[in-house]
């Protein structure tokens, strides 16, 4: 026997090590799994198809407000405005609605106003160094100030294209499928694509990574820095557009506080606040884990909503610790 073949005979097999970047959105798939465990022996009819369609239908429009805000922090920015700029959308629809103009119209128009001022803050962080905290606050203020111009009051929608594309609606036996709900997912499949198949994507990966190193490597960063906050604009413009069809109004102080929401569910979805590192259907999980706080506080009648608060707290500060602790492991 050829001492390789004896070699090849004692090697002991070893499993494939688990990428450590799986690590926060495996916890936030088991959280999620254990949340509707919990839910459905505590709770009858917790796991019906109507509470879960409720749970997509509900939170439609914060699914996109995620998905942009994916491609910010990923490349270790933030996006303070997408609250603001939902509200503004939504204000846009109604009033242009109301004021007779097309609806086919109206909705490009409202999703290119967030797309508009997210170009302007990422020109403001890329060119003028602006910090992006700085920067996006600004853009809270502006376009939350814009909101009280177009639409002091709040605004119902009566536009008949308008209802009829709220109103439409897939169901299979409990299961009820609205139109938001297809246009999120199309808007998370094209977020998937981008980030994991496209070269635009790899470039937001390398510059979260290290913008400098990104920069020798001859990849546009500039031009990335900026346009992934105009994804991030875009995309609260369209959850605007969704928020006002699950409302059927717009309203100046919708979505106060929604930013807050939206990186919350990033950040427990188990995308690095330092960026590099995260997955936009991780995200999804982490809307799904806050709507599910919130359906969970819901069946138990007896606690305040402001236990949502409390809950979500809690975990975004499990989620960034284990999140510095995987930092440290991989320096």
């Amino acid at each position: 026997m050829s001492t390789a073949t004896a070699l090849a005979g004692t090697r002991t097999f070893r499993p494939p090590k688990l990428d450590r970047r799986y690590l926060p959105v495996l916890g936030t798939m088991l959280v999620f799994g254990l949340m509707l465990v919990i839910g459905g022996l505590r709770y009858d009819n917790f796991l019906s198809p109507a509470v879960i369609s409720n749970l997509f239908i509900n939170n439609a429009h914060l699914i996109v407000l995620a998905a942009g805000m994916t491609f910010v922090i990923l490349t270790g920015g933030i996006d303070l405005s997408v609250g603001s700029v939902l509200a503004l959308s939504s204000v846009i629809t109604a009033t242009l609605l109301n004021a007779g103009w097309n609806v086919a119209l109206v909705l490009p128009l409202a999703i290119a106003a967030g797309s508009l001022l997210g170009l302007g803050m990422g020109v403001m962080i890329q060119y003028f160094e602006v910090q992006p905290f700085v920067a996006t606050l600004a853009g809270m203020f502006l376009a939350r100030g814009l909101c009280f111009v177009f639409a002091p009051e709040s605004v119902p929608i009566r536009d008949e294209g308008f209802i009829a594309l709220t109103n439409w609606t897939m169901a299979s036996g409990r299961w009820r499928l609205t139109a938001a709900v297809v246009i999120a997912a199309l808007v998370l499949l094209a977020s998937w694509w981008v980030l994991h198949r496209s070269r635009f994507g790899r470039t937001v990966y390398a510059v979260g990574g290290g913008e400098q190193s990104a920069t020798l490597m001859g990849l546009r960063v500039e031009r990335t820095k900026v346009m992934v906050y105009v994804i991030s604009g875009t995309c609260a413009g369209l959850a605007g557009v969704l928020f006002a069809m699950f409302s059927r109004s717009g309203y100046a102080l919708t979505g106060v506080g929604m930013e807050l929401d939206a990186i919350a569910a990033v950040v427990i979805g188990g995308t690095l606040l330092t960026g590099g590192t995260g997955f936009v259907l991780g995200s999804v999980l982490g809307v799904m884990v806050l709507g599910l706080i919130q359906t969970i506080i819901t069946f138990e009648g007896t606690l305040s909503s402001w236990w949502t608060k409390i809950v979500i707290g809690v975990l975004l500060l499990v989620f960034v610790i284990l999140q510095r602790i995987l930092t440290l492991r991989r320096t």
